[in-house]
């Protein structure tokens, strides 16, 4: 019988390399980071890991269960999730932007930030079938299955905003280069362009999961 602690090591080392691998998620902050600023990043960032410990409620919940087994769920979040990234994708590739605010970040902006973050997670099936798939190996025998899948959720989420953290923190020494009208046109291309692979990647996803 795997120890609580052995368990929780043995996640935290697997998550941490999880977090750090680039990905959708990565690209969604550093996009922020240097096109919106550093408060919106982190408000992207929190975003996100809302909504990583969102799904892990709903895993634990028993809702991760019904999108492994029905076939009709998983489809249908699952195209959602695609038309988001195609929508999101396609807009910053037809308007990227060419100058970076100085105004004041409103209220306004932090929570468009948040929310793109948020949807972005919650909209992919894919994350919920990979906490089902992967947080099972990690839980003890003889442990409560729920509130340990949601310390499992918590743990995954933190690393998230301490990688998100040092993200933003990274562009601060480039944000007078990434200021400039051309670099933030690629930048936004590029992140439009990730958007649509991870959408049609999605959208193109085997049934049989």
């Amino acid at each position: 019988m795997r120890s609580i602690s052995v368990s929780l090591l043995a996640y935290t080392l697997a998550a941490t390399v999880l977090t750090i691998t680039p990905g959708l998620d990565t690209a969604l902050v550093v996009r922020t980071a240097t096109n919106e600023g550093s408060r919106p990043a982190l408000w992207c960032g929190l975003g996100i890991v809302t909504g990583r410990l969102m799904w892990t409620a709903l895993i634990a919940a028993g809702l991760g269960v019904l999108l492994t087994a029905s076939q009709v769920a998983y489809t249908v979040l699952r195209w959602v999730g695609a038309a988001y990234l195609f929508y999101v994708g396609f807009r910053l590739l037809s308007s990227p932007r060419t100058h970076f605010s100085d105004e004041p970040t409103s209220k306004r902006s932090t929570g468009g930030a948040f929310s793109r973050g948020a949807l972005t997670n919650l909209l992919n099936p894919k994350v919920g079938i990979f906490y089902v798939s992967f947080l099972p190996q990690f839980i003890p025998d003889d442990v409560p299955v729920a509130a340990y899948t949601v310390l499992l959720g918590a743990i995954h989420a933190v690393l998230g905003f301490i990688w998100f953290i040092l993200l933003i923190s990274a562009t601060r020494p480039l944000v007078e280069l990434l200021r400039w009208p051309a670099v933030m046109k690629m930048l936004d291309r590029i992140t439009g362009g990730i958007f649509i692979a991870f959408g049609a990647r999605l959208a193109l996803a085997s049934n049989a999961r």
